[in-house]
């Protein structure tokens, strides 16, 4: 007897529609599965056998092959055990369909005694599945909130392969329910303020500006200045996602297993501070079965990376391609898959191993030779693919001293706080909304060469004072181009709709770290 059942895979974030097809027929005992199944897949005979018989059901004492088509791509998950029973279970006439399943799809894993595990990835599978005309899907019961963001999925959730088997029977009516989508709840987010920042003016105009663009920012400085603390208050003055950010998120935290079952779809901006020890593949993605890795977690948010010359060489070369394409590409021997990867880079460093040259306080114990070799550990190359460097400062004992965000504070001396800072990041997000609708470019980071010359042309006076910069500090053309959208920011966050001078000057100041890599 023959059984197709409807299920999904994954390839990266894209869900593609699978059918398992099943056949079980007389002949010497066993039970055989094709169609390039990984060893989850293969493992699954084992408990796709004791579910059935604890739920009640007869296992087949025949031959029973198990085909995943199309077979020519490699399937992978756990998610594949519950279509695989019901197939089973179908073949062997152990369950009567009285309906029509072609448009069903199946979820799940299975435990030993029948139960329906929640499995990883649902959320990207059942998009997949949607956008293919299918609009039911059977899952497990944790999943189903999940599942619910899909506005119009048919939802049915189940606890046991027992419920489903009754379902596909008629015997029983599951609380089935039309998908939604989100639903926004009012929860208020928490997030540190710049104006705990003591001083520090410039680097607060510097978030400023690298959040109204998305652009990549350094900070340099020595050890205790406030350098970490600035790069854990950027997400709170950051633009909020848009809705197709907030699905793309959820869909790689879907896929990483990293969602909260409480709240399964993220509206706030990830936040990722990997430690300095983590291995080239946690921080890119990778493994056996290709998992997004901190760059794509990082995704239209924020990574930051402190004390950066402490990472592996070969893990800061990971971020030189998402840097410029917003996407990573991870091949293994089975295959590839990409995942998107539009993050803002935030990095701190010392300036040497000690962390006090150029510090007027503290003297420098490092020679010249252990300098560079510090300095060395982040290339060049990389170096050239962030488009702001900062040098951070001591801050004084009147600046740590003096009074915090009050009234009758000067406005050189206030505490700049992250509501302030949050203002001209949203203004500039607009003025960017508005100049590229309908262009698919999400912010000024994101333009290419082409449009760069496009949106941010300059007047004479600013393409001689750039002409000149270009010269005096041997720009490559990548650093042109960044200094060029850094100033743009700039005037966006000003409210200007033409670059001037003072944009200019300032954005070159972004790029001119010369003090601490000089030769």
């Amino acid at each position: 007897m023959y059984a197709r059942v409807l299920t999904s895979c994954l390839y990266g974030l894209s869900g593609e529609p699978t059918w398992v097809e099943t056949d079980v027929d007389n002949g010497l005992p066993g039970f055989f599965m094709v169609g390039l199944a990984d060893q989850a897949i293969r493992e699954a005979k084992e408990r796709i056998r004791s579910a059935i018989r604890s739920g009640g059901h007869k296992f087949p004492d025949k031959r029973i092959t198990v085909n995943l088509t199309p077979a020519n791509k490699k399937k992978e998950g756990s998610h594949f055990d519950l279509p695989i029973a019901i197939g089973v279970l179908l073949a062997s006439e152990s369950v009567l369909c009285r309906g029509d399943l072609s448009k069903t799809a199946f979820l799940g894993e299975l435990t030993l005694d029948g139960r329906v595990q929640p499995c990883e990835g649902v959320l990207p599978m059942v998009i997949g599945l949607q956008r293919r005309g299918i609009g039911r899907v059977v899952l497990p019961q944790a999943n189903a909130a999940e599942a619910g963001l899909v506005k119009g999925m048919e939802i049915m959730p189940v606890e046991t392969l027992g419920e489903a088997a009754e379902f596909i029977e008629g015997g029983l009516a599951l609380k089935a329910f039309i998908a939604e989508g989100y639903q926004p709840d009012d929860l208020p987010v928490q997030s540190p303020d710049f104006a705990d920042i003591r001083g520090q003016q410039t680097v607060k105009r510097a978030s400023q500006v690298a959040a109204a663009g998305g652009h990549g920012l350094l900070m340099i400085g020595p050890p205790g200045v406030g350098k970490s603390m600035a790069g854990k208050r950027i997400p709170g003055i950051l633009p909020p996602l848009t809705y197709e950010e907030q699905l793309e998120v959820t869909q790689i935290y879907s896929v990483a297993g990293e969602l909260d079952a409480q709240r399964p779809f993220l509206t706030e901006r990830p936040y990722r501070a990997p430690h300095h020890n983590m291995s080239p593949a946690a921080l890119a993605g990778g493994g056996t079965h290709p998992k997004p890795g901190e760059i794509s977690l990082s995704h239209c948010g924020v990574l930051f990376l402190d004390e950066l010359p402490e990472f592996a060489p070969s893990a800061l070369e990971c971020l030189r391609q998402p840097l410029e394409d917003g996407q990573i590409t991870i091949s293994r021997a089975g295959g590839r898959c990409t995942y998107p990867a539009r993050f803002m880079l935030v990095a701190a460093m010392n300036p040497c191993r000690c962390g006090y040259y150029g510090d007027p306080v503290k003297v420098c114990t490092c020679n010249e030779s252990d300098r560079k070799r510090y300095l060395n550990k982040v290339s060049g190359p990389l170096l050239d693919r962030i488009d702001m460097h900062v040098a951070v400062e001591r801050t004084t004992y009147r600046e740590m001293s003096g009074p915090g965000p009050a009234i009758a504070a000067p406005p050189d001396e206030a505490a700049v706080s992250s509501a302030m800072l949050r203002q001209g990041v949203m203004q500039a997000v607009e003025m960017q909304r508005q100049r590229y609708e309908g262009l698919g470019i999400a912010n000024n980071a994101r333009l290419s060469p082409r449009e760069t010359e496009r949106f941010c042309r300059l007047d004479s006076s600013c393409s001689a004072l750039m002409e000149a910069a270009f010269s005096r500090y041997s720009l490559s053309a990548r650093s042109y181009h960044r200094i060029l959208r850094t100033a743009r920011t700039i005037a966006d966050i000003d409210g200007c709709g033409e670059i001037r001078e003072d944009h200019l000057l300032e954005a070159l100041s972004y790029r001119m770290p010369e003090r601490f890599f000089e030769s």
